[in-house]
């Protein structure tokens, strides 16, 4: 279990830590350009989006090689413990999507529920910058008319 909880601490501690840097970047460089608003928005957008999906896969990692150790229990369904049915399980656990058709057994499911939670921080989290963003975006426009 020690391993378990460790491996989510470090997972947790790396999508946090690559979160406020991008989060930081756009506030501070990215959404101080002067360029127009219908590019700004979804290129920031966008920019969040792959930000997620790389936390995703550094939880697939994670379940990847927690599984390889053969000690933390096992993913219940049509899952054979390839990187892709890890990437699939992460998807479904950040998101908070729970389809049900794969269920974490053992130790793993310590990991599988702090992967949701951090997933649901980090999207409301990802909500909140971007209302702000645009509310400071909307105000500079029609200050400047």
């Amino acid at each position: 279990m020690l391993i378990v909880i460790a491996c989510t601490l470090f997972a947790i501690i790396l999508c946090v830590a690559l979160h406020y840097k991008v989060m930081t970047f756009l506030a501070e460089r990215h959404f101080e350009h002067s360029w127009s608003t219908h590019l700004l928005l979804p290129f920031g957008v966008l920019v969040i989006i792959f930000t997620h999906v790389v936390e995703i896969w550094i939880f697939a990692v994670v379940y990847y090689y927690l599984l390889s150790l053969g000690d933390v229990g096992y993913i219940i369904g049509n899952f054979d413990n390839s990187l892709y049915d890890c990437i699939y399980f992460s998807f479904v656990n950040y998101t908070s999507l729970g389809y049900g058709d794969l269920v974490p057994d053992g130790d793993i499911r310590y990991t599988a529920g702090l992967e949701a939670l951090t997933g649901l921080v980090l999207i409301a989290w990802t909500a909140s910058f971007t209302y702000i963003q645009i509310k400071h975006l909307t105000e500079q426009k029609n200050k400047n008319k």
